[in-house]
């Protein structure tokens, strides 16, 4: 078994009004010795807009913010920027993240050429409804029932003046273009999807989005496969390069007796063809065990959101019973070796 090391909580709410409820699920992107944490904060009445703290390598923390560096500006983010995501690609940081207006949660993205100056680029995920995904979806091969459980809103079209759409969240780019075009992954519970091969994000089209639901089974990475993820799975951590495949850090979600519970899992997807699943843990990397961890504001949660590499160790920051941000680490080349060894059927 890997062995897994709970660094404990890095950053906890502060009295600030933007902060004062929680903060949690970092994204985190390494430039040098530092470690720049984008967070979700979030005040009373769940409000979110993403604070800022650097650290100085892993774990030290040296600058934090005493306001947001981003917040609501739109009405499509009204009610909150949530779980931001962040990669650079070629000389541009792609900071994704949930845009929530209090009916709809949707993936949305800004863009920065020095970690400080963003510009917002709206939504980029597909404004669809229930009935006319699952109208695509299930032309050509019948969908997954649990697509009708967490989608279907109970008929429900229209709330607070709203139309519903599709909650599609955890938007996380590849760090880099493969075979010069953009990929990236996105989630409608309770798989793993992707976007494959995209020179510009104006391709994205309601005729993109048309054909990709129509071919809707192709584009699904991961599905929940073992009893730790069996409710549903989710993007975590951006992908990680490595000579052995992307390694991919998400999140999986059981019920249990006492509610979900959030737990951290491992992953790899081909180097050239991530739509194609190599390997997976069978167990959790890691799950709820301490105090801050299994109480707060959602209870039994480790949400992971983002990595830094040093030398040979991986450190996973993550959101912990939604209330407080805590790190994990442990040996990358040990965690490749595990993986290997849990390949998936068609590659053994």
């Amino acid at each position: 078994m890997l062995e897994i090391k709970k660094e404990g909580v890095l950053l906890n709410k502060t009295n600030l009004n933007f902060e004062n409820e929680g903060v949690l699920n970092p994204g985190a992107i390494r430039e040098g010795e530092f470690v720049h944490l984008f967070y979700r904060a979030v005040s009373i009445g769940n409000f979110s807009s993403i604070g800022y703290c650097k650290l100085k390598g892993p774990l030290t923390v040296e600058e934090r913010m005493p306001e947001p560096i981003l917040s609501p500006s739109f009405e499509y983010e009204s009610h909150g920027m949530e779980d931001p995501r962040i990669v650079k690609i070629d000389d541009t940081y792609y900071l994704t993240y949930t845009a929530y207006d209090g009916v709809n949660a949707l993936g949305a993205l800004a863009v920065s050429k020095d970690l400080k100056h963003f510009e917002k680029k709206g939504l980029i995920v597909p404004q669809i409804t229930y009935q006319e995904f699952s109208r695509l979806a299930a032309a050509k091969k019948s969908l997954n029932e649990k697509y009708v459980r967490y989608n279907e809103h109970e008929h429900i079209v229209e709330l607070q003046g709203k139309e519903i759409f599709m909650w599609d969240k955890n938007l996380i780019f590849f760090p880099r273009r493969i075979d010069g075009k953009l990929y990236f992954l996105h989630r409608i519970k309770p798989d793993i999807q992707i976007v494959v091969g995209v020179k510009d994000l104006e391709e994205l089209t309601p005729e993109f989005w048309k054909n990709y639901f129509l071919h809707f089974e192709e584009w699904i990475v991961l599905s929940p496969k073992y009893q730790h993820e069996i409710s549903y799975v989710g993007g975590g951590c951006p992908p990680i390069e490595t000579k052995n495949g992307w390694l991919l850090i998400y999140h999986g979600v059981c019920d249990s007796v006492n509610g979900y519970v959030y737990s951290a899992c491992a992953a790899l997807l081909d180097l050239q063809n991530p739509q194609k699943e190599i390997a997976r843990l069978p167990y959790p990397l890691f799950k709820p065990e301490y105090t801050w961890e299994l109480k707060g504001e959602v209870n039994n949660v480790c949400f992971p959101t983002g990595a830094a590499v040093f030398d040979d160790t991986l450190f996973i920051y993550y959101g912990a019973a939604d209330e407080q941000i805590a790190c994990a680490s442990l040996s990358l080349s040990a965690l490749l070796k595990e993986l290997l060894q849990n390949k998936t059927s068609y590659e053994n």
